[in-house]
């Protein structure tokens, strides 16, 4: 598989990172509805022998214009970078959404950015599109843009299921609060998977029996807090299915910040500091407050067993 390369900005790019077909978007989760814009550039790319490029942003416009709003991204960084590199892409521009570059009129971004800067040979975007200050530029204009300015630009239809609902990231968000993982995976087209480092903690699942690798949510959107059937990638790829408590914790004082709590079975290694991604399978139950440690000793076995269920084939 091709390696993907990623560019910070746009300004005095060298020869060799100019010249690609790309996808433009914030890609937030890499749905199967950005996989049809990315489609598009891969097919420009292909008739113009060029590379498969996409452009995103940094930080995501939402974060720039509504900094107080909650959490909301499906995926971080570098996650997105490798959905992106199994998709074929060779280039990822990430273009920093600063002051100047919000200013920029839809005509200066595409002027400036992605016929001056990238020297972009073809732009494929969503049909739902927008671009410039006060969200002006659209399809259309693209469309006008790059017949005046020389690059191909193509616009990808929606993506719905069968009942006609649009994929987007909206509707993964909202799956994911309301307890429904395997409806954003149909989105997605993969599980939603939390990534992070394992924290040290008070090791008190390990003295109850069931050790927990805890990783922080920081900048995720935030699912319905519960219990969850999971399967964690460890560093050195291997696949573990397990059980996690999303939320926090209400049995356990001193728990503020929402914590992804994951029972790894079968599993006894020493993973503190290294970075895991979990997989969000299925919801089994909220998360609740138990009035003792052995109340809820029982029911995380009775997780267990029911998350071991259906992760794991049935013995013969």
């Amino acid at each position: 598989m091709r390696r993907l390369r990623v560019i910070r900005g746009w300004k005095d790019l060298p020869a060799g990172d100019r010249g690609a077909a790309v996808a433009m978007g914030s890609f937030d989760g890499v749905h199967r509805g950005h996989q049809k814009v990315i489609a598009l550039a891969a097919k420009a790319a292909g008739e113009h022998a060029c590379p498969l490029g996409v452009i995103t942003f940094d930080p995501h416009p939402r974060v720039y214009f509504r900094p107080d709003e909650p959490a909301f991204h499906l995926m971080k960084p570098d996650q997105q970078a490798r959905a992106l590199e199994a998709l074929g892409v060779d280039v990822l521009y990430v273009l920093p959404f600063s002051p100047e570059f919000a200013h920029l009129t839809d005509r200066e971004f595409a002027a400036e950015v992605l016929h001056k800067g990238l020297g972009a040979r073809h732009v494929a975007v969503g049909f739902d599109i927008t671009f410039g200050w006060g969200r002006t530029g659209s399809p259309a204009t693209m469309q006008a843009y790059g017949q005046e300015m020389g690059f191909g630009v193509s616009v990808a239809g929606p993506v719905a299921d069968r009942s006609g609902e649009k994929f987007s990231s909206t509707a993964v968000r909202e799956a994911l609060r309301n307890g429904h993982p395997e409806a954003a995976a149909k989105i997605l087209g993969r599980p939603f998977a939390i990534e992070g480092a394992v924290q040290r903690g008070r090791q008190l699942g390990r003295k109850l029996g069931y050790p927990t690798a805890n990783v922080a949510l920081d900048d995720y959107v935030i699912p319905k807090f519960g219990v969850y059937a999971t399967r964690t990638r460890l560093p050195d790829g291997r696949r573990v299915p397990g059980v996690a408590n999303l939320g926090i914790n209400p049995t356990i004082e001193g728990i503020r910040a929402p914590l992804l709590e994951v029972w790894l079975f079968d599993f006894d290694e020493d993973i503190y500091d290294q970075v895991i991604e979990t997989d969000l399978i299925a919801f089994l139950r909220p998360e609740l407050k138990f009035d003792s440690l052995d109340t809820m000793t029982t029911q995380v076995m009775k997780d267990a067993t029911a998350a071991r269920d259906l992760l794991l084939p049935p013995l013969d």
